[in-house]
């Protein structure tokens, strides 16, 4: 992919939209309680990006502080979850899920917390797994 590319996305009611330009810098999974919880899904998948390369086009997604150190958004409306970002980072992870074309995203590169993975959802093959953070 280049990086004149784009991804499109948005919430599942459309009040929120966004451009993503160029690359992920990379694709994850996160099997952290929060995000399960955020998403009601056992495995939610991420694209991280240079928050430069995120541009939102429609609406303003509500935030919430979810823990000390990081904050996650999402709109408001319907609900989806849209994007987690860790307090000084110089990049936001996207959730996958809201893409107009997830298939066009890198094969996630690792997984994380995957000590909360529940054992009826089986390993990714050559996806590497954290069991916690990956330091």
């Amino acid at each position: 992919m280049s990086d004149d590319e784009r991804h499109l996305g948005g919430c599942l009611c459309g009040a929120i939209r966004y451009e993503l330009a160029g690359a992920p810098s990379s694709a994850s999974i996160c099997y952290c309680t929060q995000c399960q919880r955020q998403t009601g899904s056992p495995v939610p998948a991420f694209a991280s990006y240079a928050v430069e390369r995120v541009t939102l086009t429609a609406g303003e997604p509500s935030t919430y502080r979810s823990s000390p150190r990081a904050e996650r958004q999402f709109c408001a409306t319907c609900g989806s979850s849209l994007f987690w970002r860790e307090d000084g980072s110089g990049e936001i992870d996207v959730f996958a899920g809201t893409l107009d074309d997830p298939r066009r995203l890198p094969k996630p590169g690792y997984a994380l917390w995957a000590v909360h993975r529940a054992p009826w959802v089986p390993e990714f093959e050559g996806i590497p797994s954290y069991a916690a953070r990956r330091t």
